[in-house]
Parts: C-alpha cells; sequence; structure tokens
C-alpha cells in the first residue's frame, strides 16, 4: 500500500445518485507523485476512497515498471 494523501472537489453534486467529483491524490516520500482523477462517486469520502485505491494501483504498476 502507497501511503497517500486526497483532496476531493465537487464538479457536480449527487441528486439520489452518482456525483462526479475531482480528486488529487500525493503519494508520501518516497513515492511522492501526483494524480489527478475524475470520479463518479455516491459522495465525497466514496470518491476519496477509489482516488486512493486508483492512485495506489498506479504507482505500484509505475514502480515495477521501473524496476525491470
Amino acid at each position: 500500500m502507497i501511503l497517500a494523501s486526497a483532496v476531493v472537489d465537487v464538479i457536480d453534486v449527487p441528486h439520489g445518485g452518482l456525483g462526479k467529483f475531482r480528486v488529487e491524490v500525493w503519494g508520501k516520500e518516497p513515492n511522492d507523485y501526483v494524480r489527478i482523477y475524475q470520479i463518479d462517486a455516491k459522495n465525497e469520502d466514496d470518491a476519496a476512497r477509489e482516488g486512493l485505491t486508483r492512485f495506489d494501483a498506479d504507482i505500484t504498476a509505475l514502480l515495477e515498471r521501473k524496476a525491470k
């Protein structure tokens, strides 16, 4: 698991369904990368969780490619 933080901005407020959120995620050193995702979710917490999950997958894959 890559240690990271996230900030969520609401793009479109959810009205009984999914809303659109901009999630900026940045990793802690030594994995201090930044990624921005646009995520459809029920609320900000779900969007943040999804952003952190995507970031972990993205950076893990990046580090595996760099190790080759």
